[in-house]
């Protein structure tokens, strides 16, 4: 594919498998994270023994003068971006009357303002271009909510919402913007999951399984390399949900 991909959250989970694939795909790849710098550090090192080059750089996407700093040094680099994967996000789990109001606005942070800072701070550079697109991962929580889990969901809607009100706004600067909207996937975002609440979604689920990160990141792989696909909300659920 020979593409400038950034990937936020991309040392753990989806963002790794998204990362690691399209680094095999000869791309070149700017890897971002936050808290866990082990891991991104991990994953250049397993690359590196492919004979594969990633870059790594740390970053609070929940700020704009991060994402202005992770936007340039890709465009100082390789003077160019033509893929940006905003996958950086946090769950929370709390009655809707006891959300804080430091809870609502971290999760509304990390998981809505970065893809608004990193996406109008990537845009100016995909305008110039007359090419670009932005794929946003999202939820199905986002869709059709999810008790409990109120700041999450609207996250994740709002996440949708831009998704497609961008896509119609630069689909004449030819660039492109979708969402993959996962249900379960087998991730550490899952772990406060019961084997009990984990077998009851198996067998809610059409295909009997949860998902797996590669299976989100075959998605991923296939908008990169799509032309005539935008504004769409892509869920990726095994069945569990059917709209």
């Amino acid at each position: 594919m020979n593409k400038v991909i950034i990937v936020t959250g991309a040392s753990r989970g989806i963002g790794r498998e998204i990362a690691k694939s399209l680094s095999r795909e000869n791309n070149k790849i700017i890897a971002c994270y936050n808290n866990s710098e082990k891991e991104a550090i991990e994953l250049k090192e397993e690359l590196e023994k492919e004979n594969i080059e990633i870059d790594i750089i740390k970053g609070d996407v929940s700020k704009r003068e991060d994402c202005k700093r992770i936007v340039e040094y890709t465009i100082d680099k390789y003077s160019r971006i033509d893929v940006l994967i905003n996958n950086a996000g946090i769950s929370t789990y709390n009655l809707f009357t006891d959300i804080t109001d430091e809870e609502w606005n971290k999760t509304i942070g990390v998981n809505l303002n970065s893809v608004f800072f990193m996406s109008q701070e990537t845009v100016k550079y995909m305008i110039k271009q007359k090419e670009g697109s932005i794929i946003n991962i999202s939820s199905i929580w986002g869709l059709v909510g999810a008790s409990c889990e109120v700041a999450y969901s609207v996250s994740k809607a709002g996440v949708d919402g831009m998704t497609k009100s961008l896509a119609k706004e630069l689909g004449p600067s030819n660039i492109r913007v979708n969402s993959i909207a996962p249900g379960l996937i087998d991730t550490d975002m899952n772990n406060d999951l019961t084997s009990e609440e984990l077998e009851n979604i198996i067998n809610e689920t059409p295909l009997c399984r949860i998902g797996k990160p590669e299976d989100i990141a075959k998605c991923v792989k296939w908008l990169v390399e799509d032309t005539f696909t935008t504004g769409q909300v892509i869920s990726i659920n095994g069945g569990w949900n059917i709209i």
